[in-house]
């Protein structure tokens, strides 16, 4: 596939009327964006945008940024990066083979592909030669969702009836399902990510049984492949359905091989989505994934880096979700406790630990209640109250206190964390002299070795 320079014949064989506009988007009238259209679209070269940035902007989904903007052209590689390094720009050959160059970082991102079709693909990696038809290049996306294309003024342009499936919120592959996903096995979980986020029931009963038939090939793809397109399946704004119709085509078990609580994650996802807590508690992938494997239950998951080794966790979210897998009843707040001890946890986990804790148990209570008592329910609020407004000062003694005391080696750091148990109860409002006036001297300190702070 040799790149000779020259500019791609152009022909108009492949050409339709716009179908619809996309409004004036942020990222679409930006000065560095209309500069480099203008760059990529001199002497009669095509250029345009397409895929998510289209379809977001379409169903006026498209967040305060950062934009990622894909475009496609009729210009080869190196036109690419001489026209734009002519207009100002810095551009960056990312695959010269594919086509791929990219552009800026920050606010404004853009990677701009020639024209491809492709040729042969063995599962992951694709042989492709280029073209000058955006109908060839739209027939190897994925989606028919995700090949809608744009020109500089926003008008769209539609070959595989990707608007209407849009409207209806149809998932449905381009050409033969069987096909696509071999050609490239992550397709399955992008399906189930496309359809959690923007799909209506039912979904499409060929792309299912294809995901299902195809199923084993998930274990063959790298973990954080499978990372990218699950954590943020997990972060629509309901995954419930789309992890049900996962488990019954037998690809959730791929992802996490453990029995999933689904009912727990409905009443979750229902107080995420309702405001509990003033609007504070967001959707959150880790924690959902924490209730799905039976976080606030007597007896969740054990936690192993085995189990969660298709997640391809950072360290902190493996330190975070074996935290919320503990099912040790000291570290689980409720109602039913004092507040004191609530206080406690706050000091000693942080908010955010605390604030897992309780959605989790009261996710758990919720769905195992045939009913929810008031007072039960303004108990729970209150105590998600407590954790969101947890801002103490900083605790105000340290070892030189204690060993001013004439205390030594144990008894030092016994001592602190007694009092600092007493501090948190207090909610953090205790003074250096208060704490003092705890502190009898002549009184053993063995009350704080023993874990009394009363």
């Amino acid at each position: 596939m040799a790149d000779d320079g020259e500019h791609p014949p152009l022909h108009t064989s492949d050409e339709r009327e716009p179908v619809g506009q996309i409004g004036p988007e942020v990222w679409l009238v930006a000065p560095e964006t209309r500069r480099l259209m203008a760059a990529l679209s001199e002497d009669g070269a095509r250029t345009r945008f397409v895929g998510g940035c289209v379809r977001d902007a379409l169903m006026r989904r498209t967040g305060p940024g950062p934009y990622d903007i894909d475009i496609a052209t009729t210009l080869h590689p190196q036109q690419v990066v001489e026209r734009l390094s002519a207009a100002g720009f810095e551009p960056r050959m990312h695959s010269a083979g594919h086509g791929a160059v990219q552009v800026g970082e920050g606010v404004f991102s853009y990677e701009i592909t020639t024209l491809r079709k492709d040729i042969r693909c063995d599962g992951r990696h694709a042989e492709v030669v280029f073209t000058d038809r955006f109908i060839d290049d739209a027939m190897r996306r994925d989606f028919t969702l995700n090949a809608l294309y744009a020109d500089a003024d926003g008008m769209v342009t539609d070959y595989v009836d990707g608007m209407r499936d849009l409207a209806h919120g149809r998932i449905r592959f381009l050409g033969r399902p069987m096909e696509r996903i071999a050609e490239d096995t992550l397709r399955i979980l992008r399906f189930f990510r496309f359809h959690a986020w923007l799909g209506r029931p039912p979904a499409d009963a060929n792309a299912v049984s294809a995901c299902q038939a195809q199923a084993a090939g998930l274990d063959r793809l790298s973990a954080e492949r499978v990372r990218r397109e699950f954590l943020r399946l997990m972060e629509a704004p309901d995954p419930c359905d789309t992890l049900a119709l996962m488990r019954g085509t037998r690809t959730l078990e791929r992802i996490l091989p453990a029995r999933t609580d689904l009912a727990a994650l409905r009443v979750l996802v229902m107080m995420e989505n309702r405001g509990v807590s003033g609007g504070t508690l967001r959707p959150d992938a880790i924690r959902r994934i924490a209730c799905l494997m039976g976080a606030g239950c007597a007896d969740p998951v054990p936690y192993s880096a085995e189990t969660f080794a298709r997640l391809s966790l950072t360290v902190a979210e493996a330190r975070r979700l074996e935290g919320l897998l503990t099912p040790s009843a000291d570290l689980w707040p409720d109602p039913s406790t004092d507040t004191a001890h609530v206080r406690v946890l706050l000091d000693t986990l942080g908010r955010e630990a605390v604030t897992d804790r309780l959605v989790l148990k009261w996710a758990v209570e919720r769905s195992d209640a045939a009913a929810t008592h008031g007072a039960r329910t303004d108990a729970w609020l209150a105590l998600l109250e407590m954790a969101h407004s947890w801002d103490p000062p900083p605790f105000p003694l340290n070892g030189r206190d204690v060993l001013a005391w004439g205390l030594t080696g144990p008894e030092v750091g016994a001592t602190l964390r007694g009092l600092r148990r007493v501090w948190a109860q207090s909610g953090g409002v205790l003074s250096r002299d208060d704490l003092f006036g705890v502190w009898q001297p002549g009184v053993s300190p063995r009350r704080f070795l023993d874990g009394d702070s009363g």
